[in-house]
């Protein structure tokens, strides 16, 4: 099985294998270092739905 990590936002560590309460934890993560950026990852994530969501609203979605 291949190994997952967690990114625990309580102690902002990296944890190999869930090791803490699921509702601390962002993940699983199929690397160390893409656990490491889950909080940047999660503030892309949103900033970029957000501004999708705006579009939409507005009427002005470029997708079409």
């Amino acid at each position: 099985m291949a190994k997952e990590y967690w990114f625990n936002i309580h102690t902002r560590e990296v944890e190999e294998g869930r090791q803490s309460d699921w509702r601390n934890l962002m993940g699983p993560y199929p690397t160390r270092e893409a656990a490491e950026q889950a909080l940047d990852t999660a503030r892309a994530n949103t900033e970029r739905w957000d501004e999708e969501d705006r579009r939409w609203r507005e009427g002005d979605d470029a997708d079409d």
